[in-house]
């Protein structure tokens, strides 16, 4: 069985998570789904291609699908990409520079921007990147305000 690389190493499955990606980010439901047909037309390949391709992106867990009479239904499932950004995040960091940060960056384009140049990882490896760092950011600021809670209640 292929590992992440494997499946991301193909530029159509690439071009496939990122069409997939630009759909859920820019569409107001929650779904951010494509029928293969949309898919098809939107990248100019054939459909035996899409669905092979789909395929081998679904048996890796990266896209959903809900099937719906004949239809079936894409969407994203990033979760997978965390192995990938695991090994990926030393080398995008490896010349980060801590004083580029703009301390009232709360968005974390600052870091987006430093990890930006690396040719590791293209977009999907920067994009998750930066998902994550803001996630992890929100949540090491929640167990900061927790902790903080805590000790105000206890006294400790």
């Amino acid at each position: 069985m292929a590992d992440i690389f494997d499946v991301v190493a193909d530029a159509t499955r690439r071009d496939l998570l990122q069409l997939l990606l630009e759909t859920y980010t820019s569409t107001k439901s929650d779904a951010g789904e494509l029928s293969v047909g949309e898919i098809v037309t939107k990248l100019g390949l054939t459909q035996p291609t899409v669905s092979k391709q789909l395929k081998v992106l679904r048996d890796h867990g990266l896209v959903a699908v809900r099937e719906e009479g004949q239809h079936r239904y894409y969407s994203l499932d990033s979760s997978p990409l965390e192995d990938l950004e695991d090994w990926l995040i030393p080398f995008l960091s490896a010349d980060f520079d801590p004083s580029r940060i703009d301390s009232d960056d709360s968005s974390g384009s600052a870091v987006f921007a430093a990890w930006s140049g690396a040719e590791v990882g293209q977009r999907v490896g920067r994009t998750v990147a930066d998902r994550s760092f803001r996630a992890r950011a929100v949540i090491e600021d929640a167990q900061k305000k927790i902790s903080t809670g805590i000790h105000r209640i206890t006294g400790r």
